[in-house]
């Protein structure tokens, strides 16, 4: 087996037996002349000027003298040598050094450099990957800090840092490829800042009163008819009015988009024909992610993306982004060379105790390594980039446990989290973790501190578990409805820490979980071995499509039913784009990889009659959620009353009628009632008068057989009036159904019914306003 050995030169090659096997080693050179231009002086005719090591990136401005120009500063703590290289239309690159060092960050000024001009940089220094290191000049290396990117990322041998097929392919990374990369990746981009948001309004919702809705950019709009067709699929179309108009129509005050950082196709993919749809595969933190650009791809896509912002936001609309700090497209030890890794390997990722490898706790090959103080700035640096100078308000961070790790574990007391804590800018933002990684002790659900909040996979997997009557109790589901104040009230945190889902964009849709009981996934490519197995789903007695109305109705129903749990329970409701028209993927719940009309919105379906209903809920339901504070509460049941007129604030029924005892949390069950008081809402408006609303009833029953349920009477009511029935296929407001108090209803199989406490002689509302 070959050893290890470093030539003089400090490159790390495979020791061979033969002088013929050791050329071999150091994979094809470069012509001399090529070799040669890496290590000459200053090019004649690019003057570098020493300008400054801060702001990091490239900044057009203007330099001494009054010149126009661009200042080029990059962090490469181990580095030689570094060379800027711009690129000209024609792909032209001319060469130069950056002389000037302070505290590691290479840079220089560049008078003449306008925005618009392309550029990367190549980095020198040690190849020596048993250590960690891998510098090599042969590739051209994206700025980390570039605002903008022109070009896609290829996956030749070319890109490689190392000689990708090397025949040992155990030592296949430890040998050096100088073939230049340049013609194979896309450059970094001069962006002009110039824009002060003077003109922007941003909504600032409040955390308790939002309502998510997670959409992808690209496949939100890709096949609306309302959209300029050169628009779909880009900023400009989601800021379209006709993109808009769904959402406002809908009520959602938030929008959660999918990566729009610069982000690589995987090689796998492309070998396959296929592309990375999500884009959780970041490879520059501080560029919108070109592809998604109407209108130009040199700088034009930064403007194009701020418009939409301002688009939105004039909607009274925010924008979350969800950002992935956890790893890069460089992959593994294997993977290529595209920016971090040829910067300083070393620092920029985490190592095992083999420094060759890579700690791996993402799950996608290397993990960054926050601890750093120069992977923390740029963490830092590129979200409050994003609030500043791009308008968005706030983040969704994925697999935020790889964040949270201090050397080895999770630690709530991390330099990110505290470093986030205290920022002036990013403290006043919505933040939310994904609160797990891969990696050993990495599910953290409840744990990350305030001002985080966190999705809420407990409640998603009980409110799937209860309407297939999964569940061997209703414990779980009282805590999921009332906000998980187990998971959340015990370090002060409130209920709007739990962002509740039943679907986001990875698994089934939303009626793809009432339509398949296991995964289809064979379009991936990979024999349906990916995406998870754990799917808790259930397809009402048929696999997939049917011709079968009784089964078609009762997959209606459950629909409504979990989007009626969904918007009536305490926290922050999360949707997923398309959920609320029936929005399909054909059984795919891990459709990362489909950029088709598996994972774009349908919007025909909305011409459907059934998926129109469906639509109309969701509407409905939102909206009462913004009439109604009793809904949308700003602190956690405490079970008492808070006047001594009121009631406990939180009351939970058995089906005669009677309040449940301990013994009743753990008996057989599918029926809970839960009684939400109006008139004891804990805190004040903004005018310090004590919040009253009106008082609520819901009935949720998820066996498959009616039951009785008897309405409890004073105090608690006198009288009810229908709000939501969801065994009613037409779902316009049922017109003026009542119940008086002690009467027995019968709850149809699988429903919810959701019945306001009324005046008996009046049928208004009994405790505040009417909804």
């Amino acid at each position: 087996m070959a050893g290890r050995h470093v030539t003089g030169d400090g490159c790390t090659t495979a020791t061979a037996r033969t002088a013929g096997d050791r050329h071999a080693v150091r994979g094809d050179r470069p012509s001399p002349a090529v070799n040669g231009a890496l290590r000459t002086a200053q090019p004649p005719g690019v003057p570098v000027w020493p300008g400054a090591p801060a702001p990091l990136g490239a900044r057009f401005r203007v330099g001494p003298d009054g010149v126009a120009g661009t200042n080029f500063a990059l962090w490469a703590g181990g580095a030689e040598a570094v060379e800027l290289c711009l690129f000209d239309e024609s792909g032209r690159e001319t060469r130069a050094r950056l002389t000037e060092v302070t505290h590691e960050i290479w840079h220089g000024f560049v008078p003449g450099v306008m925005p618009g001009q392309r550029y990367g940089y190549r980095v020198h220094g040690r190849w020596d990957p048993w250590t960690g290191a891998r510098w090599n000049p042969a590739k051209l290396l994206l700025d980390p800090y570039a605002r903008a990117v022109d070009g896609e990322f290829r996956m030749p041998p070319e890109v490689y840092g190392h000689v990708r097929d090397w025949p040992d392919q155990s030592v296949a990374d430890t040998v050096r490829d100088e073939r230049d990369s340049a013609p194979y990746v896309p450059k970094g981009v001069v962006v002009h800042d110039d824009d002060d948001w003077s003109d922007d309004r941003r909504p600032r919702t409040p955390w308790a009163d939002s309502v998510i809705y997670e959409l992808h950019v690209r496949g939100f709009t890709r096949r609306h008819p309302g959209v300029p067709e050169e628009l779909r699929g880009t900023y400009a179309g989601l800021a379209h009015p006709a993109a808009i108009e769904h959402l406002v129509k809908l009520g959602v005050t938030a929008v959660e988009l999918l990566p729009v950082h610069q982000f690589a196709h995987e090689d796998h993919l492309l070998r396959r024909g296929l592309r990375n749809y999500w884009g959780y595969n970041s490879i520059g933190y501080f560029a919108p992610h070109a592809a998604y650009s109407a209108s130009g791809t040199t700088g034009q896509q930064v403007g194009e993306f701020k418009r939409m912002v301002r688009a939105l936001h004039a909607a009274g609309i925010e924008v979350i982004l969800d950002v992935v700090y956890n790893h890069t497209a460089e992959a593994n030890e294997y993977g290529p060379t595209l920016s971090l890794k040829g910067i300083d390997n070393r620092r920029y990722y985490r190592p095992q105790a083999d420094p060759r490898r890579y700690a791996d706790y993402t799950g996608c090959g290397n993990t960054l390594h926050v601890v750093q103080p120069h992977v923390l700035r740029l963490i830092t640096d590129s979200l409050r980039y994003w609030v500043t100078e791009m308008g968005v308000d706030g983040f969704r961070f994925d697999l935020a446990a790889a964040l949270a790790r201090s050397m080895h574990d999770v630690d709530m007391f991390s330099p990110f989290l505290a470093v986030v804590a205290q920022d002036p800018v990013l403290r006043r933002v919505k933040l939310i973790a994904e609160p797990w990684d891969v990696g050993a002790g990495g599910y953290q659900v409840g744990a990350f501190p305030p001002p985080w909040a966190e999705w809420n996979d407990r409640y998603r997997d009980t409110v799937r578990d209860f309407w297939r009557h999964a569940l061997p109790d209703v414990r779980e589901m009282g805590y999921r409805l009332s906000g998980s104040s187990d998971l959340y009230a015990w370090n002060g945190r409130r209920p709007c820490a739990s962002v509740n889902y039943v679907t986001a964009h990875d698994g089934f849709t939303l009626r793809d979980l009432v339509s398949y009981n296991v995964k289809h996934n064979e379009a991936n490519g990979e024999d349906n071995r990916d995406g998870t197995d754990d799917n808790r789903s259930w397809n009402c007695g048929a696999e997939g499509e049917t011709d079968d109305e009784s089964i078609r109705a009762l997959r209606r129903r459950q629909l409504r039913n979990l989007m009626t749990t969904l918007l009536l329970s305490t926290g922050v409701p999360m949707l997923v784009a398309g959920d609320e028209m029936g929005r399909t993927q054909g059984g795919n719940n891990n459709a990362y990889c489909q950029d088709n009309e598996i994972s774009w919105l349908d919007w025909s379906l909305l011409e459907d009659p059934g998926w129109r209903e469906l639509y109309e809920l969701t509407a409905r339901l939102i909206a009462l959620r913004r009439r109604h504070p009793v809904l949308r509460r700003r602190a956690f049941f405490s079970g008492r009353a808070q006047s001594a007129s009121g009631l406990r604030d939180l009351a939970w029924f058995t089906p005669h009628g009677t309040e449940m005892t301990e013994g009743d949390w753990y008996a057989p069950a599918a029926t809970l009632g839960m009684y939400l008081s109006g008139r004891d809402i804990p805190g004040r408006d903004e005018r310090g008068v004590p919040v009253v609303d009106d008082s609520f009833l819901a009935v949720l029953h998820a066996g498959e057989h009616p039951v009785d349920f008897v309405l409890p009477g004073p105090p608690w009511a006198e009288c009810y009036e229908v709000v939501v029935d969801t065994s009613r296929e037409e779902q316009a407001r049922p017109p003026g159904v009542f119940h008086a108090s002690g009467t027995t209803i019968t709850v149809p199989a699988r429903s919810v019914l959701l019945l306001r406490v009324a005046d008996r002689r009046t049928g208004a509302p009994a405790d505040g306003p009417a909804g």
